[in-house]
Formats: structure tokens, C-alpha cells, sequence
């Protein structure tokens, strides 16, 4: 369907539950992927949660079956990083959550995890805000929250964002004057996460010295958006990286990079890692799937369309993070999705400084994966598994729930005929906007049928979603696979790196600490 807009999908999509097809799903003879490997099986499902994963699955009455033979049948998508109607810049970002999860789920995507940006610093009100904008949901998801100011009532608000099902915080190294954080603020936020369980998030690009590029670019007279390339260099995400690395190994910190862009900050997260740091990267499909040289296209509504931050990199870096991908180097793969109309993107026509950084990528995630990871032979499909969906559970504490094929986890499944070859572009995409970074795009592997919460929403090239069906996922504090032995670190660090006995040193005359009697 092209250009899909709110009014529009409301009219022709909007359901009732008894509309969509059966809660009771058989998915026969496909090959089924988690990330241990692979079967030929059966899979059931009733009532929104799997029931049986293997050969011979009785059929019960009433029963939807699908035919999956020759298919590999996957755990649904989950893009942990999107900005739905997302305020940023003096505007609000064209995509919706509705038009924005319709296109999901056409791409195999059943959950995703939002930026819920505070209001003047409010955090609840921020909370409030998204939760209005996600009225119309059609998929499950979930919310990470930015921290742009650092006070008591900040901190005390972060607590209780934890008891909502929110573990994830994030903070900008970028974007002076705005959502820009220093290391003062990145310090007491990296300690408070660590005493609340959460995760801490961080975009690493180096602020102070990005204004300074921008304003040297610009004054020489480049205005476009070559500018926005040429001002964010990688250099500079690879040092604001490597700091936020170095600072969460003071505090003790687990550390999640968003939109690794650039080689530089992949070997500042690699080195971080060899001294046994909890650090995770997270690249975007547009990272794997496309270079820098579109923003010198003579065609301003092409080159801003592929405007980012931190920006799309030239080819030596694309292929330096689809290696890093592939040998665990790097960790999963997002979207970064922050949807802008050309018409949005013209208010930098003269002025790449305030051009609308983002692009899209929520329905074309798992297709360029697939083209640019699996069919390139760099991994394989429980490799894919891993980096699409599974890891994402685990780091964000959705684990088995989300992100595995077995008994007792959610329904959410996507199908994949590995032979189908389509190509991308803004004429067959669900999005609400009117171009397509991946325009043209041949793909050879194609997200034939997608199940969200245990109901077939998309299948054989038609879409059926419910507006007002998504649910906001809780997610608790303390996810076992990112905070898991920090404790034991924390209390053997000093000994590792000092091994000359124990601390405090006993001298003879030093005076104790004990309060003395009066």
C-alpha cells in the first residue's frame, strides 16, 4: 500500500477482533529458528501463546493453518530503538504509532521499544504525552526514557519509572543546547541506573565539538546536508564512545551504545569488552544497509531524506560493522526509526543545522538483514534470530517471553520465504511517508506472513490490524543477562588491578575512624 496515512489506515484497516483470523494458529513443516539452532516442525498456538513446537501437531477445530514448508519460521522482529511522533527540533516526527506499527508488522516486526522524550524535564508528564500518542497501537511495546537534566525530583522519577516496566535510560553526548548531557550529568545517571537495575543508553558523539564543526562548516559557505556528514566525523563518535565506556567502567555500570555508526566507536566498545566491561552496541539497518554518498545527491529531497545522527558512514565503515555483527563483536540491530515527510526535512534546505536528523527502517529491518548478513554468507539464520529479535529480549528483560519460538512464549512469529525476491521502495511500503531511503533495494528473502500476539496480521502481501490492540510491555529491573555477576565484579576490582595486599592500608599511628566517646 503506498503512503499510508492515519485517516486513511483508520478507515481501511481498522477491525474488529473477530474480523482478524483465528486465535488458534497451526503453522505446519516450516523450519523453525531460534538462536540454538534449527528443526523442522510444527508450531501451535492458541490463545495468544505458543503451545506445541514440534512434528505431528494435532489439529484442533477451528484451527487457522498455515503451510510454512520451505519457509524458516522465526520469533517476531523486536527494534529496540524507534521514535514514534517523536518531538524533536521544533517539529514532531511524521510517523505514528499506528502508521508506524502497520509497517512493522508488514516487516516481520511485532514489538519495538520507544523514546518517550520528558516534557521540561518531567519525566511522568513525558510518560503521559507517549502514552496519548500510543492510543492507536496495533503491536506490543514498550518505552525507554531520555534524561536531558539532572535534579532530585529527576532521580526520584527514574525509580518510579522502573516500578512502570521501565529499565532503560537514555542520554545524549550530542545535540549542545538541546538534549545534550556532560560527563557530571552522564556520572550521577550512570549511578543511579546502577542502583535501580536499569540499563544505561547512550548516544556517543562528542557535542561541544560537532557545534564547533557545524559552524566552521557552514561559515565555508556548506549548507546542504554534505554538511551533516562533514561536520560528524567518526573520530568523534569513537571518542564520545570510548568516554562513555571509560566512565561507566568507573561507576560500575552495564552500558548500552545506540546507532553504532562508525568503526571507531565498534573498536571503543571491543576494547571495553576485553577488560570484561558489560558494554553493548547496537547497529541500525541503515548502517548495514547504506553509505553516506546519497547526501551529495543533486536532489535535496534524496539527500535529506538520508540525514541521521550519528550519520551514515562511507563503505570501508559499512563493511567494518556487518563484520562486527557477525563475529558477536556487535550485538543486535535496530531501526533508529524517526520517520520525517520531505516536506518536514525542507526546513533545512539552507541550513543543514536544523534539518531533521533521522530516517526509517521499522519494516525494511529484517529485509536488509537478511540481504546484507544472511544471503552475503556473513551469518546464518539463527545468527539473524539473535541479532533480530532474541538479543534485544535478553538485554531488555523480555526473555522467554519475547524473542524465543517454544511453549509458554508469546505468539508473535514471523515467516520468511527465503526465495521470494521484491524490491523496496516508498510505492509498496506502509509507512505514512512519501520516500524511501532503501528505494530500489532488490531483496532475495521476504517476511511472508506475520503473527503478533497470536493472531495472523499480515499474510501474502494483506494487512489486518486492530487500532488500540498494542500493549505496553512492563519489563522488571535487573535483567539477568546485563547485570549478572556485577556485583562480583564491583567487589573484586581493586584487588585485580592493585594486587599488593588488602585496602585500607593498616599504618602504624594512623588513628581509626571510630567516634570517640566524650
Amino acid at each position: 500500500m503506498k503512503n499510508l496515512h492515519l485517516n486513511l489506515i483508520v478507515g481501511l484497516l481498522a477491525l474488529t477482533r473477530s474480523a482478524v483470523l483465528a486465535d488458534n494458529v497451526l503453522i505446519k513443516g516450516g523450519t523453525v529458528v531460534n538462536v540454538e539452532g534449527e528443526l523442522i516442525a510444527d508450531v501451535l498456538i492458541i490463545d495468544g501463546i505458543i503451545n506445541a513446537v514440534h512434528k505431528g501437531v494435532e489439529t484442533p477445530s477451528g484451527t487457522t493453518v498455515i503451510d510454512a514448508k520451505g519457509k524458516y519460521v522465526v520469533p517476531g522482529g523486536i527494534d529496540p530503538h524507534t521514535h514514534l511522533s517523536f518531538p524533536f527540533m521544533g517539529q514532531v516526527s511524521h510517523e505514528t504509532f499506528l502508521s508506524g506499527q502497520t509497517a512493522a508488522l508488514a516487516g516481520g516486526t511485532t514489538m519495538h521499544l520507544d523514546f518517550a522524550l520528558p516534557v521540561d524535564g518531567d519525566l511522568e508528564a513525558g510518560i503521559k504525552r507517549h502514552d496519548q500518542k500510543a492510543e492507536l497501537a496495533v503491536m506490543d511495546y514498550s518505552y525507554h526514557v531520555p534524561i536531558t537534566e539532572w535534579t532530585e525530583k529527576v532521580s526520584s522519577q527514574m525509580a518510579s519509572m522502573v516500578k512502570k516496566g521501565i529499565n532503560s535510560f537514555k542520554f545524549f553526548m550530542a545535540y549542545k543546547g538541546a538534549l545534550m548531557v556532560g560527563d557530571e550529568l552522564l556520572l550521577d545517571g550512570l549511578q543511579r541506573c546502577k542502583e535501580l537495575g536499569a540499563l544505561a543508553m547512550v548516544h556517543g558523539e562528542n557535542g561541544d565539538a560537532i557545534a564547533m564543526a557545524q559552524k566552521a562548516t557552514f561559515d565555508a559557505g556548506i549548507t546542504g546536508p554534505e554538511g551533516h556528514i562533514i561536520s560528524r566525523p567518526a573520530y568523534l563518535e569513537g571518542e564520545a564512545t570510548g568516554r562513555a565506556i571509560k566512565l561507566a567502567r568507573l561507576t560500575k555500570t552495564p552500558l548500552y551504545v545506540v546507532h553504532v555508526m562508525s568503526k571507531d566507536a565498534a573498536e571503543e566498545i571491543v576494547k571495553g569488552r576485553a577488560t570484561g566491561q558489560k558494554v553493548w552496541g547496537e547497529v541500525v539497518a541503515g548502517a548495514i544497509g547504506l553509505t553516506d554518498e546519497k547526501c551529495w545527491d543533486p536532489d535535496f529531497k534524496i539527500a535529506a531524506a538520508h540525514v541521521i545522527s550519528p550519520p551514515l558512514r562511507n563503505k570501508e565503515h559499512q563493511m567494518a560493522l556487518r563484520r562486527a555483527l557477525a563475529g558477536g563483536h556487535l550485538h543486535l540491530v535496530a531501526t533508529d526509526h524517526c520517520g520525517w515527510s520531505s516536506t518536514q526535512k525542507a526546513v533545512g534546505r539552507h541550513d543543514f543545522r536544523i534539518l531533521p536528523n533521522g530516517i526509517h527502517g521499522i519494516e525494511e529491518r529484517l529485509h536488509v538483514m537478511w540481504e546484507t548478513l544472511v544471503n552475503t554468507g556473513l551469518i546464518t539464520p539463527s545468527d539473524f534470530v539473535r541479532l533480530s529479535s532474541t538479543e534485544a529480549a535478553k538485554i531488555f528483560n523480555l526473555y522467554p517471553q519475547k524473542g524465543l519460538i517454544a511453549p509458554g512464549s508469546d505468539a508473535d512469529i514471523a515467516i520468511i520465504d527465503p526465495a521470494k525476491e521484491h524490491v523496496l521502495s516508498a510505492k509498496t511500503h506502509h509507512s505514512a511517508l512519501d520516500t524511501s531511503v532503501y528505494e530500489g533495494m532488490k531483496i532475495k528473502g521476504k517476511v511472508v506472513t506475520t503473527i503478533s500476539q497470536g493472531k495472523v496480521v499480515w499474510n501474502n502481501g494483506k494487512i489486518s490490524v486492530e487500532p488500540g490492540s498494542g500493549r505496553f510491555i512492563r519489563r522488571q529491573p535487573f535483567a539477568p543477562h546485563i547485570y549478572q555477576g556485577i556485583k562480583e565484579q564491583e567487589a573484586r576490582w581493586i584487588a585485580e588491578e592493585f594486587p599488593y595486599g588488602p585496602v585500607p592500608v593498616k599504618r602504624q599511628g594512623d588513628r581509626t575512624h571510630e567516634r570517640e566517646e566524650l
